[in-house]
């Protein structure tokens, strides 16, 4: 699968990601419920005893109904209605953020996937060359032509080849699982990219300079973005819950059959509380605390965005560096030593010493070079993750 394969099936499939898309559509559900007004009340009364013409249930002579409606003051469903939907806002960019994390992961893990592959490739070459080498040595040790000690110095070779691969193995294999969780795709994922592809995100580099990054991040990080609105809902919370404070008024109308001042009177009937006391005063003050406390806490998120950004992006710059100190004709030569230290040591012409020494170092070095180019990749996609636009062209 090509990395656009994978993210293609993450974007379909990721269970994470399909869960969360629900936040938004509960908070939808509350945007809606903030929306509906009480409902109105209807009472009524029959008569139950005459006792003037001694009769039980004469609805003939007194009878009523009365309907009453609660109607909001001082903002209060508007207040209400704007806080929901600040609450779905702050859903949309936990979802964006979710988002955002899941696919740096996945991308990440395609990385890894794609040089511990290789890593296994070069391994498994080498590891085949020197167990048809040691079976060979095995042969002539037993005859007495070659010493144990020779046998014993390719012996140990073999054996760390064999631990860099059940290594590789074991890690190959606990990417390919998390990538099946990320995708929903339960068969085993073989990353894979052309070597043009391969060199164009290697030698790609951020548009700006540090602070330019630092900037960008503070506009688009979904995390901060989430502080910072925050502050915003809390004090739609506060201007709530002041609200609350402001009584509301039960407006109604009433039929009367025959027990007030007139017969068959209809009255217009007002009730509202005493405000006395403010009644949500503690909740009031909860919420300017909230305030507060959201303002702090985004002002903390953006000194630790910005040294985030920072060590990414140093972490970056470190990586790459490293790996460009290295020329294209460093890593030809390598390749060419190799198959000529093969050659000449079949030949006779290269020392058991000289060919283990140098077998060590390749083996190092080839695993070290990989290393170094998904680390690069890696490190981009932390900045990425943080900055969250398009910054590596």
């Amino acid at each position: 699968m090509s990395l656009q394969d994978c993210e293609l099936a993450f974007q379909k499939n990721n269970l994470q990601l399909l869960a969360a898309q629900y936040n938004i559509n509960m908070a939808d559900a509350d945007i809606i419920q903030a929306k509906i007004w009480e409902l109105p009340q209807i009472e009524g009364y029959v008569n139950a005893v005459n006792p003037q013409d001694k009769k039980v249930f004469d609805v003939t002579k007194a009878k009523g109904v009365e309907i009453t409606q609660l109607i909001y003051l001082g903002g209060k469903k508007k207040n209400e209605i704007q806080f929901a939907k600040s609450n779905k806002e702050l859903s949309q960019l936990q979802f964006n953020q979710l988002l955002v994390d899941l696919r740096s992961q996945l991308r990440s893990i395609y990385y890894n996937l794609i040089y511990e592959q290789k890593k296994q490739i070069s391994v498994d070459a080498q590891l085949k060359y020197m167990n048809e080498l040691l079976a060979a040595y095995k042969v002539q040790t037993d005859k007495g032509n070659i010493s144990l000690k020779d046998f014993v110095r390719l012996q140990s070779i073999v054996i760390q080849l064999n631990n860099d691969r059940i290594e590789i193995n074991n890690n190959i294999l606990g990417f390919q699982q998390t990538m099946k969780v990320l995708t929903g795709n339960q068969e085993k994922t073989i990353a894979n990219f052309s070597k043009p592809e391969e060199n164009e995100i290697l030698i790609s580099q951020p548009f700006g300079d540090l602070e330019i990054l630092q900037e960008k991040a503070l506009q688009n990080n979904a995390d901060y973005l989430y502080n910072l609105k925050l502050i915003d809902n809390s004090k739609l919370y506060a201007q709530w819950q002041k609200s609350l404070n402001v009584p509301d008024l039960n407006l109604g109308a009433e039929y009367d059959q025959a027990s007030g001042t007139f017969n068959n009177e209809i009255n217009l009937k007002v009730g509202i509380p005493i405000p006395l006391w403010k009644v949500n005063k503690g909740n009031v003050e909860k919420a300017k605390y909230a305030i507060q406390l959201n303002e702090k806490n985004s002002e903390y998120q953006k000194l630790n965005l910005q040294t985030q950004v920072e060590s990414a992006y140093q972490t970056w710059k470190n990586q790459y560096d490293q790996y460009f100190e290295l020329k294209a004709i460093d890593l030809e030569n390598l390749e060419t030593v190799y198959n000529g230290i093969l050659k000449n040591f079949r030949n006779g012409n290269v020392s058991l010493i000289e060919f283990t020494d140098f077998m060590e170092s390749y083996r190092q070095t080839v695993l070290q070079i990989y290393e170094m180019k998904k680390q690069i990749m890696i490190s981009a996609e932390d900045l990425n993750q943080l900055v969250q636009i398009k910054i590596f062209y």
